[in-house]
């Protein structure tokens, strides 16, 4: 199998496989190195470790340059987070998914959420428009590209979430989606729910609350991503290493 297909493979075992997600190229170096199957972009991560805050502020080309380069280095499947599309145009955001199809990318998360100063939800009918767009462009030139929608009730901390994303999932799955993304549910019943209202496969992500991975394969989860945590967890560690070193007045904690 090649790289797209052995990452469509993975959504598709009884058990689910844990995403590794990335911010350069030595992120993904390591999570190769450490038996990931596969890996993906973390948009949030990758924008912070450039200086800029989420929400499609880091420039596309940046993005692009670093997808090209962790293709280059690394052998496994690669996965891009490309938020709203870095445009509100269909034919745009389809071009922008050429350039890093072109550059190995092997599959997409695109959100129906578009990033500001709040973040807000496209409507059903709009975003539907985008995925068919998208997904009919894949079909008609044959692309080797997994289309991963994600859909930000949860996220948002709507009224009552799960129904709200139900009705888009089904939207989302007749507009063409190959799989769901799901960031913030983390209750089991809900989860449940979700796996068994779609033949899509539900991607969840990393939450204090989330139950463990043997737990997500009980309730039909497909694939666990990690977010921006391990990102997080690695940059705190370091500030507490550079705290050490002023404090302790020599390198010991470095070198130890």
């Amino acid at each position: 199998m090649n790289s797209f297909e052995t990452f469509k493979q993975l959504h598709q075992n009884s058990s689910p496989f844990v995403l590794g997600n990335t911010w350069d190229v030595k992120s993904a170096q390591v999570f190769e190195a450490a038996g990931y199957k596969a890996i993906g972009i973390s948009s949030q991560a990758l924008a912070n470790s450039f200086g800029y805050q989420d929400g499609e502020n880091l420039p596309f080309e940046v993005l692009l340059q670093v997808a090209k380069k962790t293709v280059e280095v690394v052998k496994i499947p690669f996965s891009v987070d490309i938020e709203g599309g870095y445009s509100r145009s269909i034919d745009s955001i389809i071009n922008n998914i050429s350039r890093l199809h072109d550059a190995g990318v092997v599959g997409i998360n695109l959100e129906d959420t578009i990033p500001g100063a709040t973040r807000q939800f496209q409507t059903i009918a709009e975003f539907q428009k985008v995925v068919a767009g998208i997904a009919n462009h894949i079909s008609r030139n044959n692309l080797q590209l997994f289309l991963n929608i994600r859909t930000d009730a949860f996220l948002l901390g709507m009224p009552d979430p799960l129904a709200e994303t139900l009705v888009r999932v089904k939207a989302y799955r007749e507009a063409g989606a190959a799989g769901i993304f799901t960031p913030c549910i983390t209750d089991a019943g809900d989860i449940r729910t979700l796996t068994n209202a779609t033949t899509l496969p539900v991607n969840v992500m990393c939450m204090p609350n989330l139950p463990g991975f043997d737990v997500l394969a009980s309730l039909g989860v497909k694939r666990i991503s990690m977010g921006p945590f391990l990102f997080n967890k690695v940059y705190a560690n370091a500030g507490q290493l550079a705290k050490l070193i002023l404090n302790d007045n020599n390198f010991s904690a470095i070198v130890s």
